[in-house]
């Protein structure tokens, strides 16, 4: 039996179909009709998807309502004549009850109109529009060099640490990624900005404007959930390197880039990829923080600011988008968890 035969022999992670049904039948017949596993799959995934929406929308919209301060009168000015303001609420629909409008909110959203804002009058969907596009920018290479660093790497020490070999290197692996997913990616922003921004000027802090302008931002992004995925990607790949099969391809003394990157890494990417994907969806709503400290011109900065001044509209629009691309982020990786192990679909009948 060659080394490749047996690794496709080697049984996934997951728990067996049969075992989890309890009617061998039922698996034969949901694999006989796999349009109709993957259809309950994907509405069940799209129902959880709504109704996360509509969860988040409806708190956000009571949360910023509830909250202390007048933002009608914040935006006037603390001088501005009581009938002014009275009739700048009017016409924001500020002066009905609660419950009409969130009705009234909610209408808007399902006709597409995420309201303007109180502050400057602008369409919230045109602040999205303008500044969404740097905050996808930002976390996705941010995910991007986090996965580029963070396989490579717990691969790499997983083989050198292999039956408890350089012990000292097993310990400065996990005491180093442990002190950097201890660290929240604003504070080491912020100690990005003072070492190699202030202390040794090489690098902007600030803005936009150039690529290297995405280098401290990315960093601080990207950093915390490195480490977190190459711990992850050290004990699979432990998990791995000690099958059977990975033992007759190191007898057969098949080199040393195909027995990591052929065999122990596609065997490993699983647990990665699902860590990967709630990594990511955390990058998004980290942005928010990251790009006040580095004033990064993204739709984080604009929620600190639309939230400062108590901007309902910026702040209920900015909140939904962020909560869609965090739940679209997590349907992505279940569809593509369930693409590599199709049992998946067949465990949530």
């Amino acid at each position: 039996m060659s080394v490749m035969q047996h690794w496709h022999r080697e049984p996934a992670p997951a728990r067996d179909a049969v075992a989890v049904s309890g009617d061998p039948e039922d698996v034969t017949s949901a694999r006989r009709r796999p349009g109709a596993v993957w259809g309950r799959f994907l509405l069940r995934r799209t129902v959880r998807t709504v109704f996360s929406l509509f969860v988040i929308v409806s708190v956000a919209f009571v949360v910023v309502r509830l909250s202390a301060g007048d933002p009608v009168r914040q935006a006037l000015g603390p001088t501005a004549p009581p009938s002014l303001v009275e009739t700048r609420r009017a016409q924001l629909g500020l002066d009905l009850p609660l419950w009409r409008q969130y009705t009234d909110y909610l209408s808007g959203l399902l006709h597409g109109d995420l309201g303007t804002s109180i502050i400057t009058g602008q369409p919230v969907i045109d602040v999205v529009s303008s500044r969404l596009p740097k905050s996808l920018l930002l976390a996705a290479l941010a995910v991007a060099v986090a996965l580029l660093v963070a396989v490579p790497f717990g691969l790499a020490t997983a083989v050198l640490t292999r039956d408890g070999r350089r012990r000292g290197l097993e310990l400065g692996f996990n005491g180093a990624t442990g002190l950097a997913t201890a660290v929240p990616e604003f504070l080491l922003g912020a100690a990005l900005v003072i070492t190699l921004g202030i202390w040794w000027p090489v690098l902007p802090v600030a803005g936009a404007d150039t690529a290297a302008s995405y280098v401290l931002p990315v960093i601080a992004l990207a950093a915390p959930s490195a480490a977190l995925i190459a711990r992850v990607a050290r004990v699979e790949g432990l998990k791995v390197l000690g099958r059977d099969y990975m033992r007759a391809a190191r007898a057969k003394r098949l080199p040393t880039a195909t027995l990591h990157l052929r065999h122990a890494l596609p065997n490993m990417l699983t647990a990665v990829l699902t860590l990967a994907g709630t990594t990511a969806a955390g990058m998004v709503a980290a942005t928010a923080l990251v790009e006040q400290v580095f004033n990064w011109p993204g739709l984080g900065y604009a929620l600190i600011q639309a939230i400062s001044g108590r901007d309902y509209n910026i702040v209920g629009g900015i909140a939904l988008v962020y909560a869609a691309l965090i739940i679209v982020i997590n349907l992505c990786v279940d569809v593509l968890l369930a693409l590599l192990d199709r049992r998946t679909t067949l465990l949530e009948r």
